[in-house]
Order: structure tokens, then C-alpha cells, then sequence
């Protein structure tokens, strides 16, 4: 290693710098990695989902570490008259078993948590405490990025799983039921059934602020498992503030983000679903990316990331377009009827807008027949948009 610490050293263990330390793990064994968090555990207090259609055979191979729940069963959404069963696999990864899956498959010397990171060049990475580690490749996958150049609304939501007295009886999960009463944006609840009695509830918004309320979101989770008649025990919570992505300066978001010579992935590099804030699949293809090119110097790697990024941008351009009739043309208590339309669409169409893999006629399709915003409305929408997305101060993403 020519004297260095080790070869790459990955800022971040949560999803993204988790999975890139699997992927270098398994197509390089012989690179040293370090992986370095800020927590004491991988991965943090989060829950990721996906379809089944989300990943290649590749992607799959990536998650198989992990212990997660599967339904073959599929999944239910409802609405104000409305509800339907798909029949997608859906998947389900909790942070506890994201943490026990890379300590499973990474050497002890790999994980570094405790330990935040102070500083960032492209061959060094100074923690909060002095120490220095040096490597030939710096990663950056920490939360909290600038996202003053951009625009758009929010995703906010409270999740609480849950062991109840007795079994619940469910099969499948519930997606979206948004056949509950709506507080100022797109509310839905979204249910797991994890084990015959666990369950994990949670109460999400699609809001113009990124205010967080947890007494009365907790309040509404508490009134929502009593009409299901669900008593129970908690036994942990989740909480978060996700950027839905409108527009913006994309190149000024990623110039804010940029240290010289360092590559940037995750969230902070872009790589992120604009509407439903999904992260996982576009994870695993960045730590495929990354692996194949790990030989690469940093400002090169670095360099190629910028332009996977600004590709992604372009990529989902639509969805970004769908963002802004979402927050500009639909009255925030009327935000629901765009998702019941869309619900009743193929869906095979809705696992490739999930996967953002949304075809041409998809897009035209989800567009064509009545509208369920006004169409002036909509107009305006794409020529306004909401404002920056500027989080309270002491807050990040």
C-alpha cells in the first residue's frame, strides 16, 4: 500500500457505504478497506423496502447476506373508495440486520464505527479526534448534504415497530392507505407485517415543510393500530426528513458537496429516487460502479462519479416533473387523488417507476386521460415549482 493506512477508505457506513465495502469485498478482496461511522452501528435506525423487480441477478447476489422479510404474497394500497392487491415481491431490510450482515461479511480491521469524520482530502481522512488515515482513495457517503441549491418538498414520517398481545392476521404488507384523514399534504400510512405479531407502522407526509411533529404523528400511529384493534408493545422508532426533489442547480448541489479528489456516492452524490426518495436500488448500482473501477485514481473515480450523477439527473428528469404537479397543482389535501390514479395503473408500470426505469409509454400512460390536478394548475407547476429545499438550522438530511 506504498505506506498508506489502507487502499480505500469509505466515509459513511450506512446503506451506500455499506454496500460499497460489501461490493469491494467481494470483487476485490485483496484492496484494504476501511469503513468508517460516525454511530455506533452500520447502517443506522432506518428500514429499507424494495420490489423484487428493483434488482438484477447481480444485485440480488449483493443483498443475499442480509436477513430480511420477503412477501411473495404481494401488497395492498388503498384510498378514499378505492383498494387493490399487487401481486410484486416485496422485500425488507431493518438496520439491525443491515449492521449484522457486514460484520458477518467485512474483517473486523474493515468497520471503524465511533468515529466521525472531521475532514476530507482525496488521500486522507482526518477523524474528529486527530487521527489521521491515509489511503489512496477517498469515498464520501455521509448524510447531511447542502441542499440549498435544489428545490422541491418533503417526505416526512414516524415508524414504530411494534410486538402485539396477538397475532395481527396479516399476509402482506400495505404500501399505501392513504384512506385516513389528511393534515396539510399526502398522508398515508404504510404497514409491515415483520413476524404473526410484529408489525412496523408508519405514518408518512408528503408536506411543503420539513416540520416533524412526533407528538402528533405518535398520536396518529396510536389512533390508527386502535381502529385495526392492534395493542402491543413498541419496540423501537424511526424518524425522517427526506428531500423530494423538484428541480434546481444540480451541477451547484454537486459543486457544494465536492471536496477535491474525493468521490462522492449515496445521497450527497445525487443517486437518489427525486419522488419516493428510494435509495436502495441505485445503492447497489453504485457499489457495483465503484468496485469495477476501483483501480481508478481518486480524482479520476472522482470525476466519473460526477458524471454518473449528473447522468441520473437527466435520467429522472420525469419524475422530477411529476414532483412539481405534486407540490404546485395539487391542493395539499387533494395530493392523495394523484397516487390513487396512478394505483390503478399496470403494474408492471409501477415496479419500473419504483426501479425509475419508467419507459416511454409508461410515462406517457401515467400523463394521458383525466387528470387529477387541475390542468392550469399543472401548467404553472412545471413553469414554478416549489422553493429550495432549506432545512432549519442545526438540521440534515
Amino acid at each position: 500500500m506504498n505506506g498508506r493506512d489502507c487502499d480505500i477508505a469509505i466515509v459513511g457506513g450506512g446503506l451506500a457505504g455499506g454496500l460499497i465495502a460489501l461490493a469491494l469485498r467481494r470483487a476485490r478482496p485483496d484492496l484494504n478497506v476501511i469503513l468508517i461511522e460516525a454511530g455506533d452501528v452500520l447502517g443506522g435506525n432506518h428500514r429499507w423496502s424494495w420490489f423484487a423487480s428493483d434488482l438484477d441477478a447481480e444485485g440480488e447476489a449483493l443483498l443475499a447476506p442480509f436477513r430480511k422479510t420477503v412477501w411473495d404474497a404481494g401488497y395492498d394500497v388503498r384510498f378514499p373508495g378505492f383498494a387493490r392487491q399487487l401481486g410484486s415481491v416485496y422485500h425488507s431490510l431493518g438496520s439491525a440486520d443491515f449492521d449484522a450482515g457486514l460484520r458477518r461479511e467485512l474483517s473486523q480491521q474493515t468497520i471503524h464505527t465511533g468515529s466521525r469524520a472531521a475532514q476530507l482530502a482525496g488521500d486522507l481522512v482526518t477523524l474528529a479526534d486527530g487521527t489521521a488515515i491515509s489511503a489512496r482513495l477517498v469515498i464520501d457517503c455521509r448524510d447531511g448534504a447542502d441542499l440549498g441549491a435544489l428545490n422541491g418538498g418533503w417526505q416526512v414520517f414516524m415508524g414504530r415497530h411494534m410486538r402485539l398481545s396477538t397475532s395481527h392476521g396479516l399476509s402482506r404488507p400495505t404500501i399505501m392507505d392513504a384512506d385516513v384523514t389528511q393534515h396539510g399534504g399526502y398522508r398515508f400510512v404504510y404497514v409491515l407485517p415483520l413476524a404473526a405479531d410484529e408489525l412496523f407502522v408508519e405514518d408518512t407526509y408528503y408536506q411543503d415543510t420539513p416540520t416533524l411533529d412526533r407528538s402528533a404523528l405518535s398520536a396518529r400511529i396510536d389512533e390508527y393500530c386502535a381502529a385495526k384493534g392492534w395493542e402491543g408493545e413498541p419496540l423501537g422508532f424511526e424518524t425522517g426528513v427526506l428531500p423530494v426533489i423538484t428541480g434546481g442547480d444540480f451541477a451547484g448541489f454537486q459543486a457544494a458537496a465536492q471536496t477535491p479528489g474525493v468521490v462522492l456516492a449515496g445521497a450527497r452524490g445525487g443517486f437518489v429516487h427525486p419522488l419516493t426518495s428510494y435509495t436502495l436500488p441505485f445503492a447497489v448500482q453504485t457499489a457495483h460502479a465503484i468496485a469495477a473501477d476501483a483501480d481508478l485514481p481518486g480524482d479520476q473515480l472522482a470525476a466519473k462519479m460526477v458524471a454518473r450523477g449528473r447522468d441520473h439527473w437527466r435520467q429522472t428528469a420525469y419524475y422530477r416533473m411529476l414532483g412539481r404537479m405534486l407540490f404546485s397543482a395539487a391542493q395539499p389535501e387533494q395530493r392523495w387523488r394523484i397516487f390513487d390514479r396512478f394505483y390503478r395503473l399496470d403494474q408492471a408500470l409501477v415496479e419500473r417507476f419504483y426501479a425509475g426505469r419508467s419507459t416511454f409509454a409508461d410515462k406517457a400512460r401515467v400523463l394521458i386521460g383525466k387528470p387529477p390536478v387541475p390542468i392550469f394548475g399543472a401548467i404553472g407547476a412545471l413553469l414554478a415549482g416549489p422553493p429550495p429545499l432549506t432545512l432549519p438550522p442545526g438540521k440534515a438530511t
